[in-house]
Protein backbone atom coordinates (compact mmCIF):
# COMPACT_ATOMS: atom_id res chain seq x y z
CA UNK A 1 0.00 0.00 0.00
CA UNK A 2 2.78 2.43 0.95
CA UNK A 3 4.53 1.65 -2.37
CA UNK A 4 1.34 2.57 -4.28
CA UNK A 5 1.02 5.93 -2.47
CA UNK A 6 4.67 6.84 -3.14
CA UNK A 7 4.29 5.84 -6.81
CA UNK A 8 1.10 7.87 -7.20
CA UNK A 9 2.78 10.89 -5.57
CA UNK A 10 5.73 10.60 -7.93
CA UNK A 11 3.46 10.32 -10.97
CA UNK A 12 1.42 13.33 -9.81
CA UNK A 13 4.61 15.37 -9.39
CA UNK A 14 5.86 14.44 -12.85
CA UNK A 15 2.49 15.14 -14.43
CA UNK A 16 2.32 18.66 -13.00
CA UNK A 17 5.97 19.40 -13.81
CA UNK A 18 5.93 18.37 -17.47
CA UNK A 19 3.33 20.89 -18.69
CA UNK A 20 5.18 23.77 -17.01
CA UNK A 21 8.41 22.72 -18.78
CA UNK A 22 6.58 22.36 -22.09
CA UNK A 23 5.03 25.82 -21.82
CA UNK A 24 8.42 27.32 -21.02
CA UNK A 25 10.12 25.52 -23.91
CA UNK A 26 7.45 26.50 -26.41
CA UNK A 27 7.52 30.13 -25.23
CA UNK A 28 11.26 30.38 -25.83
CA UNK A 29 10.84 28.72 -29.25
CA UNK A 30 8.21 31.26 -30.28
CA UNK A 31 10.46 34.06 -28.98
CA UNK A 32 13.20 32.79 -31.31
CA UNK A 33 10.78 32.68 -34.23
CA UNK A 34 9.80 36.29 -33.58
CA UNK A 35 13.45 37.30 -33.90
CA UNK A 36 13.71 36.78 -37.66
CA UNK A 37 16.28 38.84 -39.53
CA UNK A 38 16.81 39.61 -43.19
CA UNK A 39 20.12 40.99 -44.40
CA UNK A 40 21.27 41.52 -47.98
CA UNK A 41 24.48 39.47 -48.07
CA UNK A 42 26.39 37.31 -50.51
CA UNK A 43 26.81 33.53 -50.27
CA UNK A 44 29.74 33.88 -47.90
CA UNK A 45 27.67 36.07 -45.56
CA UNK A 46 29.34 39.37 -46.54
CA UNK A 47 27.08 42.41 -46.21
CA UNK A 48 27.33 45.76 -48.01
CA UNK A 49 29.45 44.14 -50.73
CA UNK A 50 32.43 44.49 -48.40
CA UNK A 51 32.10 48.25 -47.90
CA UNK A 52 32.67 49.82 -44.49
CA UNK A 53 29.26 50.81 -43.01
CA UNK A 54 30.75 53.46 -40.72
CA UNK A 55 32.59 55.22 -43.57
CA UNK A 56 29.28 56.13 -45.22
CA UNK A 57 28.62 58.29 -42.14
CA UNK A 58 32.13 59.58 -41.43
CA UNK A 59 33.57 59.99 -44.94
CA UNK A 60 30.29 60.48 -46.81
CA UNK A 61 31.27 57.91 -49.44
CA UNK A 62 31.58 54.16 -49.92
CA UNK A 63 34.97 52.93 -48.69
CA UNK A 64 36.08 49.34 -49.23
CA UNK A 65 36.58 47.40 -46.03
CA UNK A 66 39.47 45.10 -45.31
CA UNK A 67 38.92 41.33 -45.19
CA UNK A 68 41.18 41.40 -42.11
CA UNK A 69 38.96 43.79 -40.12
CA UNK A 70 35.46 42.35 -39.68
CA UNK A 71 32.55 42.14 -37.28
CA UNK A 72 29.35 40.12 -37.36
CA UNK A 73 25.85 41.44 -36.83
CA UNK A 74 22.53 39.67 -37.42
CA UNK A 75 24.21 36.78 -39.22
CA UNK A 76 26.16 38.97 -41.64
CA UNK A 77 29.83 39.91 -41.80
CA UNK A 78 30.77 43.55 -42.19
CA UNK A 79 34.21 44.75 -43.27
CA UNK A 80 35.90 47.92 -42.05
CA UNK A 81 38.59 50.19 -43.39
CA UNK A 82 40.03 50.73 -39.91
CA UNK A 83 40.03 49.22 -36.43
CA UNK A 84 38.49 52.47 -35.16
CA UNK A 85 35.50 52.08 -37.51
CA UNK A 86 35.07 48.49 -36.37
CA UNK A 87 34.99 49.65 -32.73
CA UNK A 88 32.43 52.35 -33.54
CA UNK A 89 30.24 49.79 -35.29
CA UNK A 90 30.49 47.29 -32.44
CA UNK A 91 29.30 49.93 -29.96
CA UNK A 92 26.12 50.65 -31.97
CA UNK A 93 25.70 48.10 -34.78
CA UNK A 94 22.02 48.90 -35.37
CA UNK A 95 22.91 52.55 -35.99
CA UNK A 96 25.49 51.77 -38.69
CA UNK A 97 24.06 48.63 -40.31
CA UNK A 98 22.05 49.66 -43.36
CA UNK A 99 18.32 50.27 -43.05
CA UNK A 100 16.02 47.62 -44.47
CA UNK A 101 18.73 44.97 -44.17
CA UNK A 102 20.74 46.67 -46.91
CA UNK A 103 18.04 46.09 -49.53
CA UNK A 104 16.77 48.75 -51.92
CA UNK A 105 14.62 51.24 -49.99
CA UNK A 106 12.40 51.91 -53.00
CA UNK A 107 11.71 48.18 -53.43
CA UNK A 108 10.94 47.85 -49.71
CA UNK A 109 8.53 50.79 -50.01
CA UNK A 110 6.79 48.72 -52.70
CA UNK A 111 6.66 45.64 -50.44
CA UNK A 112 9.52 43.64 -51.94
CA UNK A 113 13.34 43.47 -51.96
CA UNK A 114 15.96 44.24 -54.57
CA UNK A 115 19.77 44.38 -54.66
CA UNK A 116 21.58 47.71 -54.33
CA UNK A 117 24.33 49.85 -55.76
CA UNK A 118 26.31 51.23 -52.81
CA UNK A 119 26.90 54.50 -54.66
CA UNK A 120 23.17 55.30 -54.27
CA UNK A 121 23.55 55.72 -50.51
CA UNK A 122 22.13 58.52 -48.42
CA UNK A 123 21.74 59.05 -44.69
CA UNK A 124 18.07 59.50 -43.76
CA UNK A 125 16.80 59.73 -40.20
CA UNK A 126 20.28 58.74 -39.05
CA UNK A 127 20.24 55.51 -41.09
CA UNK A 128 22.19 54.32 -44.11
CA UNK A 129 19.65 53.95 -46.94
CA UNK A 130 20.50 52.34 -50.29
CA UNK A 131 18.74 51.91 -53.62
CA UNK A 132 19.05 49.60 -56.63
CA UNK A 133 20.53 52.15 -59.04
CA UNK A 134 20.61 55.89 -59.69
CA UNK A 135 17.31 55.93 -61.61
CA UNK A 136 15.58 54.23 -58.68
CA UNK A 137 17.29 56.64 -56.28
CA UNK A 138 15.77 59.53 -58.25
CA UNK A 139 12.32 57.90 -58.04
CA UNK A 140 12.78 57.34 -54.31
CA UNK A 141 13.83 60.96 -53.79
CA UNK A 142 10.84 62.40 -55.69
CA UNK A 143 8.85 61.70 -52.53
CA UNK A 144 11.62 60.66 -50.19
CA UNK A 145 9.77 61.03 -46.88
CA UNK A 146 6.67 59.14 -48.02
CA UNK A 147 8.79 56.40 -49.61
CA UNK A 148 10.93 56.10 -46.50
CA UNK A 149 7.87 55.84 -44.24
CA UNK A 150 6.29 53.22 -46.53
CA UNK A 151 9.54 51.22 -46.35
CA UNK A 152 9.54 51.49 -42.56
CA UNK A 153 5.95 50.25 -42.49
CA UNK A 154 6.56 47.40 -44.97
CA UNK A 155 9.86 46.15 -43.55
CA UNK A 156 8.52 44.03 -40.63
CA UNK A 157 6.17 42.12 -42.96
CA UNK A 158 8.97 41.51 -45.46
CA UNK A 159 11.23 40.22 -42.68
CA UNK A 160 8.43 37.98 -41.40
CA UNK A 161 7.88 36.58 -44.90
CA UNK A 162 11.48 36.26 -46.14
CA UNK A 163 13.59 36.36 -42.99
CA UNK A 164 15.22 33.56 -41.09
Amino acid sequence: MLFRIVTLAAVATLTTTVPVFSQSASASMSDNLAMKVLVNKDRSGLALQGYDPVAFFTQNRPVAGSPDITASHQGATYRFSSIDNKKVFEQEPDKYAPAFGGYCAYAVSEGTTAPVDVTTFQILHGRLVLNKNHDILELFNQDRETRYQKAVTNWPGIVEKKGM
